[in-house]
């Protein structure tokens, strides 16, 4: 039987870590060996997982090895989590600060901590370990991933959305990218606290929210589209019947009136694919008061903005741009993966109709996100959108630490659809909207 000498002498930091793997390794093979898999299925998570503990730690007693208290307790976590969660990726996912995860092949795991990567120590055996994590997580909720079907959108039990892409198209491993979405989804205060948006900020959108207001979150990867989304989505009245329709669902909306829908991808013979447009074109017999898309990127774009126009008010959904105009021209042009011929004008008709508010997220410089506009849709004049800032943030520069800094400003326009706010109950002061610098870093 092997033994694990604690002299540094005799074994380097390397060949403890290996023996440690492989004393791992044995303990896990002989508690698969010893499971009643038939008693397994009959008890609670926590239950189980107590059982289980004490059949591991009669494990470790008949492994013959010089393991101290906290190496062994250490071998009976990293045991369990390989058991019932996700192995290596546990400890990440336990650590609340970790927004971000980034495995890029068995050995480089990276995180996002207060807007900065980081590399940890965090490793796995060899790309078959990791391999066995990732189908681990995208089999709990009916999908795959092999060489027919590389690439796959998944999401954990909290919410978290993963994105998996295995070899031969990863050439240095599966590759895997986790967004965080804790248990606890940050709220307006957390917003607020972060300077993320200022008080009439959120005291317009709140109104906007009531008064069934069309709006569209528009922003960059990681600029916190969904995080906001779900905020916003705090506002809408519990009287509601609200659908929602994504790609991985990861939406946490709070109200009790809410049916969720998920996209299907096609199955291994290439059949059985469900769209966002098939699910919007559903989700309209469904009687809906709201309509939420997690994210718009094709042609379910059109049926959104005709859903907008045909009485479904106070919809929500977001898309990629990097400017409250460029989320028109990146409508206008999912428009067209609809595959539809329709004029210009029609098209941008068809927008300046459906949405009234386009709320840009922006990621800035040192891991920082703001809302950098609130931006009104006023209507047509020829053939142009016309747009106007009622909100915006002012870059002004970098700190020591190399964060954004800058302020926000309200324009001094009042926006043209207050008296559809008051209609439904809502009146802002009348300095809401006046002219000056609201807040600065």
């Amino acid at each position: 039987m092997t033994k694990l000498p604690s002299g540094p002498a005799v074994l380097s930091q390397k060949e403890k870590e290996a023996e440690f793997e492989n004393i791992k390794r044995r303990i896990h093979t002989k508690l698969v060996d010893k499971l009643d898999l038939s008693r397994v299925g009959e008890l609670e998570g926590d239950v189980l997982r107590r059982e289980i503990r004490l059949v591991v730690e009669h494990l470790c007693d008949t492994e013959d090895t010089f393991l101290n208290r906290n190496e062994r307790d250490r071998l009976v976590e990293e045991v369990l989590d390989e058991t019932f969660g996700l192995g290596p990726m546990e400890m990440l996912l336990k650590d609340p600060s970790i927004s971000e995860i980034m495995i890029n092949g068995p050995k480089n795991v990276f995180v996002e901590r207060k807007g900065k990567l980081v590399k940890t120590g965090v490793v796995f055996r060899d790309n078959k370990h990791l391999m066995q994590i990732i189908d681990r997580i995208v089999s709990r909720v009916g999908r795959r991933v092999d060489e027919v079907c590389p690439m796959v959108d998944a999401r954990l039990p909290d919410g978290s959305r993963v994105n998996a892409i295995i070899p031969p198209l990863a050439l240095d491993g599966p590759s895997v990218t986790i967004r965080r979405f804790g248990s606890n989804p940050l709220k307006l205060e957390d917003l607020l606290n972060y300077k993320s948006m200022t008080p009439e900020m959120v005291m317009l959108l709140e109104g906007a929210m009531k008064a069934h207001l069309n709006i569209i979150i528009s922003g960059g990867t990681g600029s916190g589209k969904t995080t906001l989304l779900n905020t916003l989505s705090s506002f809408i009245s519990n009287d509601d019947r609200i659908v929602t329709i994504e790609d991985a669902a990861e939406l946490q909306l709070q109200q009790e009136h809410v049916v969720r829908l998920e996209t299907r991808p096609p199955n291994i013979e290439g059949k059985g694919r469900i769209s966002a447009t098939d699910l919007v074109k559903n989700c309209l017999r469904m009687r809906p008061d709201r309509i939420i898309i997690g994210e718009c990127r094709g042609g379910e774009t059109l049926d959104m903005l005709q859903a907008m126009n045909t009485g479904h008010d106070g919809s929500l959904t977001t898309c990629h741009a990097n400017t409250p105009r460029d989320a028109i021209a990146r409508l206008e042009t999912m428009i067209m993966m609809a595959g539809f011929e329709m004029p210009m004008k029609a098209m941008r008709s068809q927008i300046a109709g459906a949405v009234d508010l386009i709320v840009q997220a922006s990621r800035l410089q040192g891991g920082t996100r703001k809302v950098t506009h609130i931006t009104e849709v006023m209507g047509m004049e020829q053939d142009t959108i016309v747009m106007q800032d009622i909100f915006k943030y002012v870059q002004d520069g970098v700190d020591e630490n190399g964060r954004a800094i800058g302020h926000f400003v309200s324009t001094g326009i009042r926006p043209s659809f207050m008296s559809r706010m008051e209609q439904s109950g809502v009146r802002l002061p009348a300095s809401t909207f006046r002219e000056r610098v609201m807040l600065r870093d």
